[in-house]
C-alpha cells in the first residue's frame, strides 16, 4: 500500500505588488494554518516517508511548518522546480520517480494543480481545495509506478475551516 498526502500551500499574502508570484511569502492567516493543519495531520499518525515540495516561498514555508509538526528533518525536504506550475501528468511522473521503498508520500504544491491531480487520482469531484487544504489518498499498489487515474481511495479532506466531525 502507498499513501500520497496531497497539501495545498498555506494561505499567502498579496500585499507587495512588486513581488514575483514565485516569492509571495505567507499571510498572517497562512502563518496561524499551517502549524494547525500540521498538528491535525500528527494526531492523525501521518508519518511521511518523503515530502517534497514546490520551491516557491509559500509553499515552502507550509511544507517547514508540517515538517516541525511531523518530526521530519526539514533538510529532507526535496523541493522540485518541476512542482511549481506543473500539469497534472507532470506531477504523475514525479509520483512515478519516487523510489518503491517510500511507503507514504507528501507532495506541498499549488492550485489548481492539487485539486486537478487529486481528482484525477481519486475520481472524485472536489471543486477546490481551499488553502492550507491536505487529501489523504491510498494506492494498492507496491510501487509509485502503478499510481493511475482513479486508482486512489480517499483517506481524509482537511482544511482549516473545517468543523470536526
Amino acid at each position: 500500500m502507498k499513501r500520497l498526502i496531497i497539501c495545498r500551500h498555506a494561505k499567502s499574502s498579496w500585499s507587495d505588488p512588486e513581488l514575483r508570484d514565485f516569492d509571495r511569502p505567507l499571510n498572517k492567516r497562512g502563518i496561524r494554518d499551517a502549524p494547525l493543519m500540521g498538528k491535525r495531520l500528527a494526531a492523525q499518525g501521518i508519518k511521511p516517508d518523503l515530502i517534497c515540495s514546490s520551491p516557491a516561498e509559500r509553499a515552502r514555508e507550509t511544507a517547514r511548518q508540517y515538517s516541525q509538526q511531523l518530526a521530519y528533518p526539514y533538510e529532507q525536504i526535496v523541493f522540485d522546480a518541476q512542482q511549481y506550475e506543473a500539469s497534472v501528468a507532470q506531477l504523475l511522473t514525479l509520483i512515478h520517480n519516487v523510489d518503491s521503498r517510500i511507503k507514504t508520500l507528501m507532495m506541498v504544491g499549488h492550485n489548481p494543480e492539487c485539486t486537478a491531480l487529486v481528482n484525477f487520482l481519486s475520481g472524485l469531484q472536489i471543486d477546490n481545495i481551499p488553502t492550507c487544504g491536505i487529501v489523504g489518498l491510498e494506492f494498492a499498489g507496491q510501487t509509485w509506478k502503478e499510481i493511475c487515474a482513479e486508482s486512489g481511495t480517499l483517506l481524509f479532506f482537511d482544511y482549516p475551516k473545517k468543523v470536526a466531525s
